[in-house]
């Protein structure tokens, strides 16, 4: 019997804990690493080719919806289960779109994940439930919805020095996390608020929210904290 191999990212070290034993105690499945942000997923995707990456959708540094394209884009033969709180229609399109292979509701994961990724191993894809209900009422309905926002006008670096911006880093951590000059953080800053017609950092950061470029986490069952890093007050990106 082959051993799928699993990535595990999420931002909660508790939560990748009790995703490991659910996994490892299967016998058909192995943790072969973890990542704690979504820029992480995606390096570590890279480094052991994992056949499935289970992947939290909101994820600090690099949103689980980017995380995905690009490990989707770089990496075919691997597929991205998304694992999420969010059951609303915006979320699920956007990782679909981006290439993910499932979608599971926390709230179920526990009966749902180890099928989920057997099948997303076999290529098929997989959804909770009820949201593979929603989607079946409506294809019936062909009435998929199909938004056309500014988010998904961005480039991919424009997305995320967007997140970033809104996690509170400032300009010369955005270009130690990115690997460019604090010049070009400041014209990828320019260039985004210019598109979207923002010229604050709180409204960059409202908008990052609403749009989903950022999650607000909501309340959940799940016993973890989260641990920011927030930047420096001195610091932030209230001037170029």
């Amino acid at each position: 019997m082959k051993t799928i191999r699993v990535l595990v990212a999420d931002d909660h070290a508790i939560v990748r804990a009790g995703l490991r034993a659910l996994l490892e105690a299967a016998g058909d499945m192995d943790v072969i690493g973890e990542a704690k942000n979504g820029q992480e997923a995606v390096r570590e995707a890279e480094r052991l080719r994992p056949d499935v990456v289970l992947l939290d959708l909101a994820m600090p540094l690099l949103n689980g919806v980017e995380a995905a394209r690009q490990i989707a884009h770089q990496l075919p033969a691997t597929k991205v289960l998304i694992l999420s709180a969010y059951s609303d229609a915006q979320h699920l399109q956007k990782a679909v779109e981006a290439g993910a292979t499932g979608y599971l509701m926390k709230e179920t994961a526990s009966k749902d994940l180890l099928r989920a990724i057997r099948e997303a191993c076999k290529g098929n894809g997989f959804f909770s439930p009820p949201i593979a209900r929603r989607l079946l009422k409506q294809w019936r309905n062909r009435d998929l919805e199909s938004k056309s926002t500014a988010a998904l006008e961005l480039t991919s670096r424009q997305t995320q020095v967007v997140q970033l911006i809104a996690e509170g880093y400032s300009s010369k951590q955005i270009a130690g996390l990115l690997s460019v000059s604090i010049k070009t953080v400041g014209k990828h800053r320019q260039a985004l608020m210019d598109k979207l017609d923002i010229h604050e950092i709180a409204s960059l950061t409202r908008y990052a929210v609403s749009s989903g470029v950022v999650e607000s986490k909501p309340t959940s069952n799940w016993p973890v904290t989260r641990n920011g890093t927030p930047a420096d007050e001195s610091d932030r990106l209230t001037h170029p």
